[in-house]
């Protein structure tokens, strides 16, 4: 992606904020905006962008009702139908963009059902990375049969960016023996962002979505609907998604998910990872490096 399109990116972002906050943002450098990752908004506060180096303050302090006004843009002034995942703390918005959303929980026989009195906001920078995983994809098949994998890094490594990638290569054919019907079990909505149904970022001709819903949940109805070549799912967290994956990999399904770790031997030291190891599901892993400020990728193979 060249700095126009960066550009063009942050340009969408913004055009969901108020229009005094989105005045202020276009108004910023075109180098900030073609590196901006997060617009945030926090009540009382200047806004801030989130750079690769940090986050940079911006002059106009964020007022209460700026963060309603985002709100009613972001939903398109249709709070309802967002409801579901507001109460979660995020809003998907047309064009693949993401709002991460704080306030007063209101919470009802110890489940959140709403948010209110919002005090801060993040608008995701999206751009979707085509390409990056092209030269990774072939490497994940052995006599052309996929052998299931795990991305690894730390927070913020870019996981997301390169398993959406993947999945786009194997869902076209791109690179590998041939394409691949793929599940995807989007439970945050970050890979694939659906929009009133539509992906809002390529993920694929051959990918079934499903979206909002627990991977432990998301996995079985993926095996039962679909019929599914490869399940792919992001940030594996706890022991219920991984018992979903192991009872995926008995079906002869392939696998695809993203951890957080720095290398193998981190992800060894974890108990609950360990045991996903032993169980041998995963064959390879693909570590994100980061040199000279470029994402380098390698893959690995797992302890048998």
């Amino acid at each position: 992606m060249n700095q126009d399109q960066s550009i063009q990116c942050f340009v969408q972002a913004a055009s969901i904020l108020p229009a005094r906050l989105r005045a202020c943002a276009l108004s910023l450098p075109a180098e900030q905006q073609a590196s901006a990752e997060e617009i945030r908004l926090r009540t009382g506060r200047p806004m801030t962008l989130l750079l690769p180096n940090g986050e940079h303050t911006c002059r106009e302090i964020v007022e209460p009702e700026d963060l309603e006004t985002l709100c009613n843009l972001a939903t398109e002034f249709s709070r309802y139908a967002a409801s579901e995942t507001l109460r979660d703390g995020y809003l998907s918005v047309r064009g693949g963009f993401r709002v991460g959303i704080c306030g007063t929980a209101v919470v009802k026989q110890n489940t959140n059902t709403n948010l209110r009195d919002f005090s801060s906001a993040s608008i995701r920078v999206a751009r979707e990375q085509i390409g990056i995983a092209e030269t990774v994809a072939p490497l994940l098949f052995e006599s052309e049969r996929f052998c299931s994998a795990l991305i690894l890094s730390p927070p913020g490594g870019g996981k997301t960016t390169l398993l959406r990638d993947l999945i786009r290569c194997l869902s076209y054919g791109t690179g590998t023996p041939k394409p691949l019907r793929i599940g995807l079990a989007d439970e945050r909505g970050e890979v694939a962002v659906l929009y009133r149904g539509e992906p809002q970022m390529d993920v694929g001709p051959r990918t079934d979505v499903l979206d909002g819903c627990p991977k432990a949940l998301a996995i079985p109805m993926l095996l039962r609907c679909m019929n599914p070549q490869v399940i792919a799912a992001d940030e594996i967290t706890v022991r219920e998604d991984l018992k979903a994956m192991c009872m995926a990999a008995n079906c002869g399904v392939g696998l695809l998910a993203t951890i957080h770790a720095m290398n193998v031997e981190e992800l060894q030291q974890k108990p609950l990872y360990g045991e996903l190891l032993d169980a041998h599901v995963f064959s390879k892993a693909i570590l994100i490096e980061h040199q000279d400020g470029l994402r380098r990728y390698r893959v690995e193979e797992l302890p048998c």
